[in-house]
């Protein structure tokens, strides 16, 4: 019997392409939301949408843009597995940053332009109102992702403490949804796709036999 073996398969994108443009692409592309937001603020009409409540508006587009930054960090090492492309990898750091940034923002809106920093106020919104309270895990948690993200940080804390930490992502991501679904109440549309892109992100980085 003449056994035949198959040559392995070739990657989609080669293990080590990482283009010079490819990072500052990724950071304009990331930060355009909100350059076009800004934009739309200063261009405001009477008939607009925005201008009926433009402060709610820029609350809930910073944890849009959050979230779904969010799920894009999630997919940077589903998406080398699928493709054999290492360099993606390189990437992932940026985006869990960008997705720290719009939650930042979307904190001090809230904080800071609908409740004035009013600290008794936002106290009682945390304890009163749910939804609150589970996006406020959600963004303490990235706050400590961000701060430990430099590679300064792997050494500091050990590599194995590093990534239990950074395995909180896991946590903040389903809390997001939660928080936007909460929020939402009643049109529950967006926050069951967002859902199921993270369902199916978190299948995709089970063992094989697991997600079978």
């Amino acid at each position: 019997m003449v056994l035949i073996r198959r040559a392995p398969a070739r990657p989609l994108i080669a293990a080590g392409w990482f283009p010079r443009w490819l990072k500052p692409l990724v950071f304009l592309l990331a930060l355009s939301p909100l350059l076009w937001f800004v934009l739309r603020l200063g261009l405001l009409r009477p008939g607009d949408p925005v201008a009926v409540n433009p402060i709610e508006t820029a609350i809930r587009f910073s944890g849009d843009q959050a979230l779904t930054l969010l799920l894009v960090s999630l997919a940077v090492s589903p998406l080398r597995r699928l493709t054999g492309w290492a360099g993606v990898m390189r990437l992932r750091r940026m985006l869990g940053l960008f997705a720290f940034f719009y939650a930042a923002v979307h904190l001090l809106i809230y904080a800071g332009v609908d409740q004035f920093f009013d600290w008794a106020v936002i106290w009682a919104d945390v304890l009163k109102r749910c939804y609150i309270t589970v996006g406020m895990v959600a963004v303490v948690i990235l706050l400590a992702l961000a701060v430990t993200s430099p590679k300064g940080m792997v050494r500091r804390l050990g590599g194995r403490w590093w990534k239990r930490l950074h395995a909180l992502v896991y946590l903040a991501a389903p809390l997001g949804v939660l928080h936007y679904a909460m929020m939402v109440k009643a049109d529950l549309r967006t926050p069951l796709l967002y859902a199921g892109i993270l369902a199916v992100l978190l299948l995709l980085r089970l063992p094989v036999p697991l997600r079978r």
